[in-house]
């Protein structure tokens, strides 16, 4: 076949336009949905931070800071009515309840440290739910805690979970799945790998959280780790790239914030935002401070 420099030139001016339309919905955005009501921004923080020697006074202090909520550690397992007791004088509510791994026991050896890990878990619902907490964060395991590999660990945590999910939402909470960053764990580290293991339990009482600290050293973008989350995630976590108060690495701190905090308010999130992390200087001066700065973001967001 024959083709004459006109119709080689118009063919080739077609291809090359089609390419162009190829690559430009290749480029173009994903659109994402919006979201099924407005965010919110609920702050909480952890009882370490907060000055005061007694419960009391340190609850009475998170009302006149302007705080929503508290965060327990799991220390507080036996002692719930004293927390309840102090929180009726304040409008504070209870976040999540901080209980951790139980020391890798989920995911041990022995059958038996198992079983009595799942029985400890239950006891660590039992209280969130007294609480009225969000959930209880849940750590598989940090890197000392155990010698299984990732493979061995995903299969007994998806196969355990979804009974304790479910013995979570017959209960009224949730457990909070927490990725942590390489140097504390190996096994889950990105929101997105939380968000994969939640899928697979395929229980409502599986959920996750995702950690500001945490996604500093192993996401590329807040943003894109906490639109993986999505309607999994029901907790996050606060600080700065060096684990102190929000804003006061302000440089690194202001993009990031900017960019998680437009996530939450494109899954439009509904539950806390809880400080775990130190202070520099006064804390009584610091911690509004970081309130100001998160408000800040959350309004530029």
């Amino acid at each position: 076949m024959t083709i004459n420099r006109r119709g080689f030139l118009a063919g080739s001016a077609a291809a090359v336009a089609g390419a162009g339309l190829v690559r430009a919905a290749q480029a173009a955005p994903a659109r994402i949905p919006p979201p099924p009501r407005e965010a919110v921004l609920k702050l909480s923080s952890q009882l370490g931070l907060i000055p005061g020697k007694e419960l009391p006074e340190k609850l009475a202090w998170m009302e006149r800071a302007g705080f929503d909520a508290v965060e327990p550690h799991g220390n507080i397992i036996g002692q719930e009515k004293e927390l309840l007791a102090a929180l009726r004088n304040t409008k504070l509510k209870v976040s999540a309840l901080c209980w951790g791994s139980a020391k890798g026991a989920i995911v041990s050896r022995d059958a038996a440290t198992r079983a009595d890990a799942v029985v400890q878990f239950k006891r660590a619902i039992d209280t969130a739910a007294e609480l009225q907490s969000t959930g209880v964060i849940h750590v598989p395991a940090f890197s000392a805690e155990t010698d299984r590999t990732n493979q061995e660990i995903r299969e007994i945590v998806v196969d355990t979970l979804p009974a304790i999910g479910e013995y979570a939402v017959k209960a009224g909470t949730r457990v909070l799945l927490e990725p942590l960053n390489r140097k504390e764990a190996f096994f889950l580290r990105q929101v997105a790998d939380g968000a994969a293991i939640c899928r697979d339990c395929n229980s409502p009482g599986i959920c996750l959280m995702a950690d500001f600290y945490h996604m500093g050293v192993e996401e590329t973008s807040c943003l894109g780790a906490i639109l993986s989350g999505g309607a999994y995630l029901h907790h996050v976590h606060l600080a700065s790239k060096t684990r102190v108060l929000p804003g006061q690495d302000a440089e690194e701190d202001e993009p990031r914030y900017l960019d998680g905090f437009r996530g939450l308010k494109l899954i439009g999130y509904q539950d806390y935002c809880s400080f775990e992390c130190g202070c520099r200087g006064n804390r009584e001066e610091e911690i509004p401070k970081s309130m100001a700065f998160l408000r800040r973001m959350w309004e530029q967001a």
